[in-house]
């Protein structure tokens, strides 16, 4: 079973995707199950999970949450987190059965002992993030002895199955335990267009009304799109 972990859907304040089509783009690209894995809710989650027809198709509902030491990943939600705090956010993850992930930790994190201990697999592979500190994150992950998982971080439909997690199971109801048991690889895919981040932050300008950085992300995003060859 091919898994994409880590997708972010119009719920995200930096991306457009809509739920349903989400799905319909994973299931053309041979994947047997996605995350959503929305900034700070789970809306886009369990809209997918609703419009999902495919009984063999997993559909995981996931949130992606800002903590003062970096983003955590909860997987298997059913409640929207409320903290901000990263360990009462692992304690929520926790509390409804959820799967703890340390996404890109090269990116962002302000990494110690203790987060890294806590969670329970950590992205070895993120499309959106550079090769070296993919590396570098596999290395943390073997050291620790966590559980390998993978993701685009897509916010673009071309982005999607760019990072993949394999499981050895074709069960779907299976795939939280062999998590937790370490029965996944991470397979390394593509990296994403580096424009493309661009093109994300210009969304999040816009649906966040900060019209001064249209400009300046607009001319980042072009440049970047004529300069990728």
């Amino acid at each position: 079973m091919i898994l994409e972990l880590h997708i972010h859907s119009r719920y995200s304040y930096d991306s457009l995707l809509d739920p349903e089509m989400i799905i319909r783009v994973a299931r053309d690209k041979g994947l047997n199950g996605i995350a959503v894995t929305d900034h700070e809710t789970i809306k886009g989650g369990l809209e997918a999970q609703r419009v999902n027809k495919d009984p063999g198709f997993a559909v995981i509902v996931g949130c992606e949450v800002k903590t003062e030491v970096g983003d955590i990943t909860g997987l298997f939600l059913h409640e929207e987190i409320k903290s901000r705090n990263y360990w009462d956010v692992i304690d929520e993850i926790r509390e409804q059965g959820g799967i703890v992930v340390l996404p890109h930790p090269y990116r962002g994190h302000k990494l110690n002992e203790v987060l890294i201990s806590a969670v329970d697999a950590i992205e070895t592979f993120n499309s959106r993030t550079g090769r070296a500190e993919n590396i570098l994150a596999e290395e943390l992950r073997e050291k620790h002895g966590k559980a390998a998982v993978a993701g685009s971080d897509a916010h673009f439909y071309s982005e999607i199955g760019l990072g993949r997690t394999e499981v050895n199971d074709s069960e779907p109801e299976d795939i939280p335990a062999l998590i937790l048991g370490g029965k996944t690889a991470a397979l390394v895919g593509g990296l994403s267009d580096s424009y493309l981040q661009s093109c994300s932050q210009l969304i999040k300008a816009i649906k966040l009304k900060r019209y001064s950085a249209i400009p300046r992300l607009l001319a980042s995003a072009s440049a970047g799109y004529l300069l990728r060859y």
